[in-house]
C-alpha cells in the first residue's frame, strides 16, 4: 500500500468522473443510467462493460472485470496502484508526490538487478575504445548516438567471461546467473552467452530490461541474431517490443503500427514515427492481441512484404479478429521490410504508406490470388469460395456488400449467387456457434449460495444491511463470500459509511476479493430491498449453518462408542432441529 492517506486517495478518486476517464481509453455509449463499451480485458465483441457514474465503478458482465477508476487504470496501463493514483491525480490537477514508485519484484528481484547491471556494463563497453568498430557499424546504418542512447544499445566484448566475473564479484549465486539466461555453464566453467555482439535490450511492459537480442557486426558467418531464451521474467508471447515507450504516443494518435522486428521499430523512430511496436518476429499471441487492443483504436500491420510477411499478416489478423479487432495493412514495395524500405525510399514515402493503409479484406483478396491461375475454372472457383469464407467473418455489412459487388464484377457472376453462397457460410457458422453454446452447462446455484450473494449485494449498497449482518450472522458458508463480508464489515466499522468505489480502493491489493466483489456487483437485482427480504436471506444462511452442524454431530455420534455421550449428541441434534425448524 502507498504512503498516501486513505482520505487523500478517496479525495483523488472522487475528483474525477470514471465515465470521463474510461471514455478517454475506449468509446462508451449511454444506455439508461449507465454507459457501455467493449471490455478491454477479454475478447469482447459486444459491449459488455458497464460504467456507472452513480457508483463510480465499472463491471464487465462477461469476464467479471470490475473496480473503480484506479483499478481500471492499473489493469489497462499495467501499472501499480500508487502509479494509478498519481495518474488520476494528474488528470484532476491534484499535485501529489509518490516518490520513485519502484515495483516490488519479489522472487525475481535478483534477475531484474542482474539485467540492470548487464545493461550498464554493455552500454559502457560501446562508449570505450573497444566499442569503436561497433559504433561505426551502427552509425553507417543510420543509428545515431541519440538512438543508441534512447534504446540502450550496448556491446558485449570478445572475452566471454567479463559479465560473469562482474556479477560473481557482486555475490550473485551461480544459480541466479544461470536462471537469468545471460550465463551458461560448460566444461570450462561459467561463461557469458553473449560476446562480441551489439546488444539490443528487450523490455517488459513496465520498461524493465528482461532480455537481449545480440547482433554480429564483424563475422557474418555466425548467427546474425541471438535472442535471450525465455526465463521467469522474459516471456516473448506476453510482451511487445517498445510497448512502454510507445503506449502514450499510440493513445495520442489513436493508432498503433505493428512490425515484426525491433530494428524496424528503431528505424521508424529515426524518422519520427513513434507509435510503433514489434512482435519480435513470432506469431502474435492472444496476450499480445489484448495488449494491442488496449493501446489504440486503429491497428496497422506493417510487416515484411515477402511471402512470409504476408502469411504473418494473415495469422496476426486472425488472432486480432478473435479479440474484436480488424486491422489495416501496409504493403511495402520490392518485398522489403520496414527497416530496408525506409533506408531505400526515405521518410516521406514511408509515412505516405502508413497514412494510407488498405483494409484487411482487400489485402486478403490480393493474397488469396497469389500463385493461382485464374484462367483455370477450378482454381477460380476455389478463390471465390475462399473470399466468401473471409466475408463471412466480417460484421461490417457495407464492406461486405462492396466486396461482393467487386467480386461479382471480377468473376462475372450474378451477385445473387454470391449472396446465397455467403448466406450458406453464415448458416454453417451460426450452427457451429449454437453447438458450442449447447456444450456449456448452466451453473446451478442453490438457495444457500443465492442467499449469500444477495445479502452481500445489499451490504455493498447499504450500511443498514451491514448492521443487520453484524448483529445476526456469525458465519458465511462460502469462503470467498465470508472473506468479502468480513472486509465490508471492517470498512464500515472503520469509516462509518459504505461506498463501493472507496471500498475497492481499500482492497486494491487483493485481486481475488475484487473479483468476488465484481461477481456480486454484476448480479441483476433490484436496487430497493425490504427488511423482510434481508431477514429471509439471513434465515436461509442460518439454516445452512445449522444443517452443517447437525451433519457434523451425526458423524461424531456414528463414531462414538460411549452410549451416554451418544445420547448427549442426539439431544443436541434434536435441539438444533427445533431451533432451526428443520425436519428430516
Amino acid at each position: 500500500m502507498s504512503v498516501l492517506s486513505t482520505e487523500l486517495i478517496n479525495e483523488i478518486r472522487s475528483s474525477v468522473n470514471i465515465v470521463d476517464v474510461v471514455s478517454s481509453y475506449l468509446p462508451l455509449i449511454k444506455r439508461g443510467k449507465n454507459y457501455f463499451g467493449l471490455c478491454p480485458f477479454h475478447n469482447d465483441k459486444n459491449p459488455s462493460m458497464s460504467v456507472s457514474p452513480e457508483r463510480q465503478i465499472y463491471t464487465c458482465f462477461s469476464c467479471g472485470a470490475t473496480g473503480n477508476v484506479f483499478n481500471f487504470i492499473m489493469d489497462y496501463e499495467n501499472v501499480s496502484f500508487v502509479e494509478a493514483v498519481k495518474m488520476v491525480a494528474d488528470k484532476a490537477g491534484i499535485s501529489i508526490n509518490i516518490g520513485q514508485a519502484k515495483p516490488s519484484f519479489n522472487k525475481n528481484s535478483e534477475l531484474y538487478e542482474i539485467y540492470e547491471i548487464s545493461q550498464k556494463f554493455y552500454q559502457n563497453n560501446i562508449n570505450t575504445a573497444d566499442g569503436k568498430k561497433a559504433k561505426e557499424y551502427l552509425l553507417k546504418r543510420g543509428i545515431t548516438d541519440d538512438i543508441i542512447k534512447d534504446f540502450g544499445i550496448g556491446l558485449s566484448l570478445k572475452k566471454n567471461d567479463l559479465l560473469t566475473n562482474l556479477l560473481m564479484k557482486k555475490n550473485y549465486s551461480p544459480n541466479s546467473l544461470l536462471k537469468s539466461g545471460l550465463i551458461v555453464k560448460n566444461e570450462y566453467g561459467y561463461n557469458d552467452i553473449y560476446y562480441n555482439r551489439i546488444m539490443f535490450p528487450l523490455w517488459d511492459l513496465n520498461g524493465r530490461i528482461v532480455g537481449y537480442s545480440g547482433r554480429v557486426y564483424e563475422d557474418e558467418d555466425s548467427s546474425k541474431y541471438i535472442n535471450t531464451r525465455e526465463t521467469e521474467i522474459f516471456k516473448k508471447g506476453e510482451i511487445l517490443y517498445n510497448y512502454h515507450r510507445a503506449k502514450e504516443e499510440c493513445r495520442i494518435k489513436q493508432s498503433v503500427i505493428v512490425m515484426e522486428g525491433f530494428m524496424d521499430v528503431i528505424r521508424a523512430y529515426t524518422i519520427g514515427v513513434k507509435n510503433v511496436v514489434a512482435t519480435m518476429g513470432t506469431a502474435v499471441t492472444k496476450s499480445q492481441a489484448m495488449l494491442l487492443k488496449k493501446m489504440a483504436k486503429d491497428i496497422i500491420l506493417c510487416f515484411d512484404s515477402d511471402d512470409a510477411g504476408y502469411k504473418a499478416v494473415i495469422n496476426c489478423s486472425e488472432e486480432l479478429n478473435k479479440v474484436g479487432i480488424t486491422p489495416k495493412v501496409v504493403i511495402l514495395d520490392d518485398e522489403l521490410d520496414p527497416d530496408d524500405y525506409i533506408k531505400k525510399f526515405g521518410k516521406e514515402l514511408f509515412i505516405r504508406k502508413i497514412e494510407n493503409p488498405i483494409n484487411l479484406i482487400d489485402f486478403k483478396l490480393n493474397y488469396l490470388k497469389k500463385g493461382l491461375d485464374l484462367t483455370n475454372s477450378e482454381e477460380f472457383a476455389g478463390y471465390i469460395n475462399n473470399v466468401i469464407k473471409e466475408l463471412a467473418k466480417i460484421e461490417d455489412e457495407i464492406l461486405r456488400e462492396l466486396t461482393l459487388n467487386k467480386l461479382s464484377e471480377e468473376a462475372k457472376i450474378d451477385i445473387t449467387i454470391l449472396r446465397n453462397r455467403l448466406a450458406h457460410f453464415n448458416l454453417e457458422k451460426d450452427v457451429s456457434v449454437k453447438q458450442e453454446i449447447k456444450k456449456e452447462k448452466p451453473i446451478k446455484i442453490d438457495k444457500y449460495v443465492k442467499a449469500e450473494q444477495n445479502l452481500l449485494y445489499y451490504m455493498l449498497h447499504s450500511k443498514e444491511v451491514i448492521k443487520i449482518y453484524n448483529k445476526k450472522i456469525t458465519f458465511m458458508p462460502t469462503e470467498k463470500y465470508r472473506l468479502l463480508a468480513k472486509e465490508i464489515s471492517y470498512f464500515y466499522k472503520k469509516y462509518n459509511y459504505i461506498d463501493i468505489a472507496d471500498f475497492l480502493s481499500m482492497i486494491n491489493d487483493s485481486p481475488n476479493l475484487i473479483k468476488t466483489a465484481g461477481e456480486i456487483m454484476s448480479l441483476d437485482l433490484k436496487e430497493d430491498y425490504t427488511i423482510d427480504e434481508i431477514n429471509d436471506y439471513i434465515e436461509v444462511i442460518k439454516e445452512y449453518n445449522i444443517k452443517s452442524e447437525i451433519n457434523r454431530l451425526k458423524e461424531k455420534m456414528r463414531l462414538e462408542v460411549d452410549p451416554i455421550k451418544k445420547a448427549e449428541l442426539a439431544q443436541k441434534i434434536v435441539k438444533l432441529k427445533v431451533e432451526g425448524e428443520i425436519n428430516d
